[in-house]
This record gives C-alpha cells, structure tokens and sequence, in this order.
C-alpha cells in the first residue's frame, strides 16, 4: 500500500513536494506519479526505476518537475515547479508491475496504489 501526501493549493508559478510512501520494501519496483484531471483520464507524469537510474517525465511538466526516492525510507518524492493551473489533479502514485524494475507508460501496468492527493493550481 502506498501513500501520498504534500498536494494542496498554490498560485501558478508556485511549487509543492509529493511524498510517496510505501509501507512495504518497494526497492524492486518502480514507482509512478500519475494524476488525473476532472473529465480527463489518468495520465503518467513521472516514474523512477527501481534503482533510480531510468527516469520518465510527461513533455509537457520536463523542466518543471523532478523525481527522486529513498529506499533506505521506501519513499518517493515528486518536486513540482513553476506550477500551471493545468496541473491541477489528483496525484496518485503507483508501483510498477515490470519484474526489471522498469518504468512503463500504461496505468495497467502499476499497482498498489495510493488515495491521491489533490492538487489545485489557482490564483
């Protein structure tokens, strides 16, 4: 089971850290941030490899957005900058299903997902 924390309301231009925290040992999965606008299907925003070597970033948040983890504490950070309104959403994170640790695109390939947390980018 995996759990967010860190979203709320922020000005555009303003930044938050997401934590994901597992309460199982998720060294051997990757991780995924997925969010999901209202009307609008769940899309991939970022994703860490196991090791956290590989690293995976939606075109439109590159630049703005980093990825990190900590094993030693099973936690995955997602550093949101220079936020827009249209990253407004629900962040979920997710463990990936790969046996290699990979990031892969699709939401059917993640599990052990988290609640969400909300995200609203509004002046």
């Amino acid at each position: 089971r995996l759990v967010e924390s860190g979203g709320g309301l922020v000005q555009p231009g303003g930044s938050l850290r997401l934590s994901c925290v597992a309460s199982v040992v998720v060294d051997a999965y990757a991780i995924g941030w997925f969010r999901q606008a209202p009307g609008k299907e769940r899309e991939l925003v970022s994703c860490i490899s196991r090791r956290g070597t590989g690293m995976h970033f939606l075109e439109d948040v590159k630049g703005r957005f980093t990825i990190a983890r900590d094993n030693t504490k099973n936690t995955t950070y997602l550093q949101m900058d220079s936020l827009k309104p249209e990253d407004t959403g629900l962040y979920s994170c997710a463990a990936g299903q790969s046996p290699y640790g990979r990031c892969d695109p699709s939401p059917d390939d993640y599990g052990a997902w988290g609640p969400g947390t909300q995200v609203i980018v509004s002046s």
